[in-house]
C-alpha cells in the first residue's frame, strides 16, 4: 500500500503543477488561487496530523494566496509526504491517528484512509479550480486523468 501512496503522490505534484501552469495562462483568477491554497494548507495539516504534531497554521483556508507560494508549496507539500511515508514501515498504514479538527471535535482514523483522504481531496479541489477556469474563460484545461500521468511517466 505504501509504494501505492507514493505513486500516488507522485501523480498528485503532477497534476498540482498542471493546473498551476494553466490557472497563470489564464491570468490567476482569485479564486483559483483561494483554492489552489487551500488544497494545500489541507495537505500540510494532514501531514501535520499523522506526524503527530500540532497544525502550523490556523484553518485551511489561507488569505492572499500568491501564484508564488503555490508554486513554492506544491514541490515542498510532495516532497514532504514522500518524506513521511518513507520513514513509515507498511505496517504503520494501519495504525490509528488521532487528532481534533479546527472546531475542536476529536477524531481517529486509520493512516490509510487519511492519506486517501488527502489524495480524494486534492482531486475534488483541482476539479472545483478547473471550472472556476472555465467560468473565468479558459478555452482548454490540462489533461491531468490519471491514465494520462501514466502514460507520461512511461515514455
Amino acid at each position: 500500500m505504501k509504494t501505492y501512496f507514493l505513486k500516488m503522490f507522485g501523480y498528485n505534484l503532477f497534476a498540482n503543477q498542471q493546473l498551476i501552469q494553466t490557472m497563470e495562462v489564464n491570468g490567476l483568477p482569485a479564486v483559483t488561487l483561494k483554492l489552489m491554497g487551500h488544497l494545500l494548507a489541507a495537505e500540510q495539516v494532514w501531514l501535520e496530523r499523522c506526524r503527530l504534531i500540532p497544525p502550523s497554521v490556523p484553518n485551511t483556508w489561507p488569505e492572499n494566496v500568491t501564484i508564488e507560494q503555490c508554486k513554492k508549496q506544491v514541490p515542498e507539500r510532495y516532497n514532504d509526504w514522500v518524506t513521511f511515508l518513507n520513514e513509515i514501515n507498511e505496517d504503520e498504514i494501519n495504525k490509528l491517528i488521532s487528532y481534533h479538527s479546527f472546531t475542536g471535535d476529536y477524531f481517529e482514523n486509520q493512516l490509510g484512509d487519511i492519506v486517501t483522504q488527502v489524495l480524494n481531496h486534492g482531486t475534488h479541489t483541482r476539479a472545483q479550480i478547473g471550472q472556476q477556469l472555465k467560468f473565468a474563460g479558459a478555452k482548454s484545461l490540462p489533461v491531468t486523468d490519471y491514465s494520462y500521468y501514466l502514460r507520461v511517466l512511461n515514455s
